[in-house]
């Protein structure tokens, strides 16, 4: 019985490694495809500074154990990425331009359906 709550809690921690592991990976990846100069303009210390958090964070998420201090504190920091300073550099470059992510470069109006423009039935 007991063997078998080691072999369990082993299999949980090793999911919550690798969900660290993509928390800092995405947290890093986002980082990169920002611009560097929304972060200065969001007073969020420079994209380089994030790049290098970020890359220790999942560095350190890989190569230690997740009951040590470093990979909490690798945690932290892109939790911190993630909630503090991203809504903030998205902010300033308007959604997801100057990002990765979907919808990049487009335009549109409130009254856009899906296939264009929606004229009210002329």
């Amino acid at each position: 019985m007991g063997n078998m709550l080691m072999l369990g809690f082993a299999g949980f921690m090793g999911l919550l490694k690798i969900v660290l592991m993509a928390l800092a990976a995405f947290a890093l990846f986002d980082a990169a495809f920002r611009r560097e100069d929304a972060f200065r303009a969001a007073g969020k210390q420079t994209k380089v500074f994030w790049l290098v958090i970020l890359g220790i964070a999942l560095v350190v998420s890989y190569l230690f154990s997740i009951l040590s201090i470093l990979p909490a504190a690798g945690a932290v920091a892109s939790i911190v990425y993630l909630v503090d300073v991203r809504p903030a550099v998205k902010a300033l470059t308007g959604g997801n331009r100057g990002g990765w992510g979907r919808g990049k470069g487009r335009g549109g109006s409130s009254s856009d359906g899906p296939y264009g423009p929606y004229n009210g039935g002329r």
